[in-house]
């Protein structure tokens, strides 16, 4: 697999050091110039330093994209599962051929460490769960004398986030092929390279023109122009609730369908009776990975106040263990936030957990002692946080954890169901029958109980301002499907 970027000398060129330039975008089987484009330079989010320059997309490139997308999709949707199915078999083959290097363009563009396999293995995974899925669906069925047929939705737009560059768009695109639609994809602009290999690599797997474009670009631009597009059938998007929004306010007039897996603050239950120490090691597991740069992060902990404490010193125990630091160096656990404005936003709200009066267990403003160079920070938690804190409302997508003690179950799930977002749950209780108590009563789309593995067949999504739709398995591929009645056959 080639990536499309090639090394220039420009004035950020140092000795030593060479630019890439993401100037080319993939459209109806090939590598094309914008016809209207800026330029942005990428920072690698561990140096500081410009790596590369990446074109940004026009409308103009967008009804290109979109052009080829619509004259592909009639042929591509009469293919049969068993065909797509092996298309998408070619894939997966692929993307564990070329998994270091596609790690390799992550770790640049977004600072998540080398350690971190899981931002290529989601992605493939979901991949594969596609491919369970295809070849055992039914796309027609007989329903009380009358056949309900499934059928391709059309043409998609696909808005992907920085955060899992890969996983956020192979999560949609896996699907999207399974049922036959084209795609039309955008990337977020400050991580377009993982998704110029991808473009190559879907192209060595036979994958026919047309039916996967990609246009890098900016929200503002190239997201609303796919968003509003009267020949985009449906948009799908991860990224923040804001500009989940956005995009539905753009489709709207064209009354596509929209799905939108949006922003989060997972609640973390901690019941009486549970393995404390298994819990604490559980969330600060799952609270840190990624430099809790992910929607789903149990980032409120809720532990009933007789066990605060000795649920406290676990949880400083279990972070004292994060290595922060080089993402190239296997060792290293947690790399740096993926750009600037990050760190400038999660340092804004270690101190405002300060001022309104949080006590700071571990960690605090500022970069880690070891760090000068790169968007750093020290993975912090925070206890005697009040509910209406903004450390525990807002989504603040960086290493902050706030624990929030309560006095019985009930407080606990309605101090869990408060936030306005719902995408994630976590449980960790001594018995399975308390934790589907509490489960049952939780209000979002994913609840996890005592650590179990993921499972790329379960649904994905959210209630409330977590957005809307599902990725994954069966109710994955269904956001990509029309239904249709067949009467009177």
């Amino acid at each position: 697999m080639t990536t499309p970027g090639r090394p220039i000398a420009g004035r950020n060129a140092t000795a030593g050091r060479r630019i890439l330039e993401f100037s080319k975008f993939f459209i109806d089987g090939q590598w094309v110039e914008p016809i209207s484009a800026r330029a942005l330079e990428l920072v690698n989010p561990a140096t500081e330093q410009v790596y590369a320059t990446a074109a940004l997309g026009s409308v103009a490139d967008v009804h290109r994209a979109v052009l080829a997308a619509r004259e592909a999709v009639g042929s591509f949707s009469q293919t049969t599962p068993a065909e797509r199915a092996d298309l998408i078999e070619r894939i997966v083959a692929l993307l564990v051929r070329d998994q270091n290097q596609l790690l390799a363009a992550i770790v640049q563009e977004m600072g998540a460490p080398i350690s971190m396999t899981a931002q290529v293995e989601m992605p493939t995974n979901a991949f594969r769960q596609a491919i369970k899925t295809l070849r055992a669906y039914d796309f027609e069925r007989t329903v009380d004398g009358h056949i309900v047929r499934r059928e391709a939705i059309g043409v998609c737009g696909l808005i992907a986030a920085w955060n899992w560059p890969m996983q956020n768009l192979c999560s949609k695109l896996a699907y999207a092929l399974a049922a036959g639609c084209a795609v039309v994809a955008k990337p977020s602009e400050f991580t377009p390279g993982s998704a110029l290999l991808l473009a190559g690599l879907l192209t060595e797997a036979g994958v026919p023109k047309g039916v996967f474009n990609l246009v890098p670009g900016d929200g503002p631009t190239v997201g609303r122009a796919l968003s509003a597009h009267m020949d985009i059938d449906m948009v799908s998007i991860t990224g923040s609730t804001r500009a989940g929004i956005l995009v539905a306010e753009a489709a709207a007039p064209s009354v596509k369908r929209v799905a939108q897996e949006l922003g989060g603050k997972s609640a973390h239950i901690v019941l009486p009776g549970a393995d404390l120490a298994a819990a604490a090691r559980w969330n600060v597991a799952r609270g840190f990975a990624n430099a809790s740069q992910s929607c789903h992060a149990p980032t409120r902990i809720l532990v009933r106040d007789r066990d605060l404490e000795p649920f406290l010193e676990s949880v400083v125990s279990e972070t004292a263990k994060i290595r922060v630091g080089d993402p190239l160096d296997p060792q290293t656990t947690m790399g740096p936030l993926a750009n600037a404005a990050q760190f400038d936003k999660v340092q804004k709200y270690i101190q405002l957990g300060i001022e309104q009066g949080a006590r700071l267990v571990t960690g605090g403003p500022g970069k880690p002692t070891n760090r000068d160079t790169g968007y750093f920070v020290q993975p912090t938690v925070f206890a005697d946080v009040a509910p209406e804190m903004s450390i525990a409302e807002d989504e603040i997508f960086g290493p902050v954890l706030s624990v929030i003690s309560y006095r019985n179950e009930d407080q606990a799930i309605e101090i869990a169901n408060a936030s306005r977002y719902g995408l994630g749950g976590y449980v960790s209780g001594p018995d399975r029958d308390s934790g589907l108590r509490v489960a049952r009563q939780i209000k979002a789309g994913r609840i996890f109980f005592n650590n179990p593995p993921d499972n790329p067949a379960a649904p994905l999504g959210g209630y409330k301002q977590s957005g809307n739709g599902r990725e994954l398995g069966v109710f994955g591929l269904e956001e990509y499907l029309e239904v249709k009645a067949m009467i009177g056959f």
